[in-house]
């Protein structure tokens, strides 16, 4: 009888965690697959997730680039966004850069800022990804974190975001982003018109 009792609670425990397991791996296929939503992360759509520091930190460099102090100079390749300032300086924060197939060039302007931004996944976005809700407050929990600054007429952004490690990664769908600590540092110093030149 004793024996019986424990074959039994040793099947149950085997279902307990077999479905634990399936249960973790759907998770971790969702939050994988949400990397997808303007670069969010495994932190995506979290709680109360904080937003971090960088691991690459915001620093005043020397910047040889021909550009105008205040314009806003991203190299993706390097993954880096510099704020032309006078006397052939910049300041240099990591960011976030599109994935492959997703990575773009060329110059637009600031054309908006919006703090604590709400989001309307693009068509093409929910196309990809139709489980995503159609629209999102601003907020925390949001994927574009607590400043937004949008480019011309295009889809894109320069955004914050609840999720540090992916700075320095290529995980987004085409958008920049930043900690939300370098994003409201920078929302700070530029303006709408501000020109924004974007070499792949």
């Amino acid at each position: 009888m004793a024996r019986a009792f424990a074959l039994l609670f040793a099947a149950i425990t085997m279902l307990v965690g077999a479905g634990q397991a399936q249960a973790q791996g759907l998770f971790q296929g969702f939050f994988e697959d949400s990397r997808d939503i303007m670069g969010g992360g495994p932190g995506f759509f979290r709680p109360g997730m904080p937003s971090g520091s960088s691991p690459i930190p915001r620093t005043t460099v020397n910047f040889a680039g021909n550009f105008a102090p205040g314009t806003i100079f991203i190299d993706t390749a390097e993954r880096r966004l510099y704020l032309v300032l006078p006397n052939g300086r910049a300041i240099r924060y990591g960011i976030g850069v599109g994935r492959d197939g997703f990575r773009w060039s060329g110059t637009h302007r600031i054309t908006a800022k919006k703090e604590w931004p709400s989001w309307t996944p693009p068509s093409q976005m929910l196309r990809r990804r139709p489980d995503l809700p159609r629209h999102m407050a601003g907020g925390i929990d949001n994927p574009l974190g607590a400043r937004a600054m949008y480019l011309g007429s295009t889809l894109y952004r320069i955004h914050g975001s609840n999720e540090p490690e992916t700075i320095g990664q290529a995980v987004s769908s085409g958008c920049f982003r930043m900690t939300n600590e370098d994003v409201t540092d920078l929302y700070s110093r530029v303006s709408i018109g501000t020109p924004v030149i974007v070499r792949n």
